[in-house]
């Protein structure tokens, strides 16, 4: 299994995953221990409107931990097979190691609103 974090300096999570300034991707055992982690460039922009949620469906990743997030990009990270839990916070390493002991759970709310002018569908 893979886990994507939008991560922003000093491995914090970005609150906004689409305009976070790279994902890191964490490639997780069967035996829930984290194996690996790589560094993904972001396409920067909306997350609705780009192809990350594309890009994660091919290279298997399979969960999001993501700060903030809209619905738009929720819905379409779902469509390609990628469960989201919302609202996470902190450094991605230790968020992940919460995450595969069970300390983290789907925090419910989305963006309401975007600052740069459009809705996302």
């Amino acid at each position: 299994m893979k886990i994507a974090v939008p991560t922003k300096e000093n491995n914090q999570i970005d609150a906004h995953f689409g305009h976070c300034q790279f994902y890191r991707i964490y490639t997780v055992s069967d035996q829930n221990l984290v194996i690996a982690n790589e560094k993904m460039d972001s396409p920067q922009g909306c997350g609705c409107k780009s192809n990350i949620a594309e890009v994660f469906e091919n290279e298997g990743v399979k969960i999001m931990l993501a700060g903030g997030i809209g619905d738009g990009a929720v819905n379409k990270l779902s469509a390609h097979g990628v469960k989201v839990i919302r609202n996470c916070q902190g450094d991605v390493t230790k968020l992940v190691e919460q995450y595969l002991a069970g300390n983290v759970k789907d925090g419910g709310t989305n963006c309401a609103a975007h600052e740069h002018g459009h809705e996302c569908n």
